[in-house]
């Protein structure tokens, strides 16, 4: 008997990295999946988004688990989309149970950087309040929302030297931050009907988002064109723990976690899976 045996998630960005590891490991432990990708590129995100393809493979990994699986092409920041993704979903798996919104992306040093502040906090922030906005009329007692964060939210990131130039990349952090609040308070919402609402933060995840050319230039700025060798040391700043970052997978356990009937009593946590990197930058406190 598997830990979400019997449940429906909706899982978003599920067509690669964590979002697909999300899915297959809940797969793994009962659950059959809603899934949704965008599946193509966008200007200002300079490594290349999930594919039809990519959604595909998700699909080939659940049912290989003996899962079902609905997976449709759908964009976080179209509520309508996500919307008629759901009603096919629900009406082919029969119930919601899970919601795991987690697409997002990163467009630091874009060229466009004011569409990349628009395109970050479209996706970042309110693509999860799409996804789970269109799911809250199908949740009922029992049912547990996980939302991505990042490690980022919790970064101080002033004085600066300069303002306004990477408006993508702040807006990365200023997405979290938000949807971080947005969690909590939902999640005193919730609490009276018995639905769970929390928020994982990653630290740095070996996923494309983390290897692409922007990212090694915001960690090794002393080079003109870093490469994936040049900045893995520098990604050891980060963390507590003497490691360049953490696995998919890793996130999709603390999701699995939460996901399931363990957590019944754990909401509005701010869960971090960050190899103790807040406890390398932060000191305690309530």
């Amino acid at each position: 008997m598997g830990r979400v045996q019997g449940k429906v998630a909706f899982v978003t960005g599920a067509g690669r990295g964590q979002g697909r590891s999300h899915a297959v490991r809940l797969a793994e432990e009962g659950a059959d999946i809603i899934a949704v990708d965008l599946c193509h590129d966008l200007a200002t995100v300079g490594y290349p988004l999930a594919t039809s393809d990519d959604l595909k493979e998700t699909a080939r990994l659940v049912e290989k688990l003996d899962r079902r699986i609905v997976a449709v092409e759908a964009d976080v920041r179209e509520r309508a989309q996500l919307i008629a993704a759901l009603d096919r979903g629900i009406a082919e798996l029969g119930r919601l149970d899970i919601v795991v919104a987690q697409a997002g992306i990163l467009s630091q040093k874009a060229e466009q950087q004011l569409q990349a502040w628009t395109d970050v906090v479209d996706t970042n922030l309110i693509g999860i309040i799409n996804a789970v906005h269109s799911a809250l009329p199908h949740l009922t007692s029992g049912a547990s929302i996980i939302a991505t964060g990042s490690t980022a939210a919790y970064m101080n990131v002033l004085p600066m030297q300069q303002v306004g130039t990477d408006p993508g990349g702040v807006a990365y952090m200023v997405a979290k931050r938000l949807l971080s609040q947005f969690m909590h308070d939902l999640a005193r919402e919730l609490a009276p009907r018995q639905i769970r609402a929390n928020v994982i933060h990653p630290t740095n995840v070996n996923t494309d988002m983390l290897h692409n050319e922007g990212m090694y230039r915001s960690f090794r700025p002393d080079l003109e064109a870093p490469t994936r060798e040049d900045a893995t040391p520098a990604f050891h700043v980060q963390q507590a723990m003497p490691i360049p970052w953490i696995e998919p997978v890793d996130i999709s356990n603390a999701v699995l976690f939460l996901a399931s009937d363990e957590a019944r009593y754990v909401t509005g946590m701010q869960l971090r899976v960050d190899a103790g990197g807040y406890l390398k930058w932060y000191d305690f406190h309530l």
